[in-house]
């Protein structure tokens, strides 16, 4: 059974992950678009009012630290590769979009960041455990729609079409997935 902090945290993440976006998106200028502009945009050196996405991030990667770490029933590199998901999440908070062109740092905290909170629940099984919850069933599969997710984000950033929708879907549902997980550890074994 996770700690019981973990459900409170897996819960805040994508709580302030998509509120963050909501209402950061909300008091920028009519010239923004969701489905056009990246996350990031909204917490961007140039952004009106950047400091909400950029405490939403420190949010969200602080929850999935804390998360990580109450998750004891799963292995060990499960729980290191979300943490280091979060605290990735929390470098691209630290490392804001220049007002113009790119940063090498914020990319590769968020390219870190996309990479373990995709791959994170394919390391969820204890090594020799009987007992197998949540079973493969769900967590192979859920590393393979998550890691599509971040595929077909990738693919919107080499056309430059709808970056902004596939990156708030694979966000989200990386953001979803912890909670999915300690939901389904917080069920009761039927034998």
């Amino acid at each position: 059974m996770p700690r019981r902090y973990c459900l409170w945290s897996s819960i805040a993440a994508p709580l302030l992950l998509i509120g963050g976006w909501t209402l950061a998106a909300a008091v920028q200028p009519d010239a923004f678009s969701s489905t056009r502009d990246t996350i990031s945009a909204l917490a961007a050196r140039s952004a009106d009012h950047r400091w909400i996405m950029t405490l939403a991030l420190v949010g969200v990667g602080v929850c999935h630290l804390v998360t990580a770490r109450g998750l004891q029933p799963l292995a060990l590199p499960a729980r290191v590769m979300l943490g280091v998901g979060g605290a990735a999440t929390v470098l691209v908070a630290a490392f804001p979009l220049p007002a113009s062109g790119p940063s090498a740092m914020h990319q590769s905290a968020a390219t870190v960041a996309f990479a373990s909170l995709s791959l994170w629940p394919a390391l969820w099984r204890q090594p020799g455990s009987t007992a197998v919850r949540p079973p493969a069933t769900v967590m192979i599969p859920a590393t393979a729609i998550l890691a599509a997710l971040v595929l077909l984000f990738t693919a919107a950033l080499a056309t430059g079409t709808v970056v902004g929708l596939a990156e708030r879907v694979a966000a989200g549902a990386q953001s979803l997935w912890p909670l999915a997980t300690v939901l389904l550890l917080r069920r009761p074994t039927t034998r």
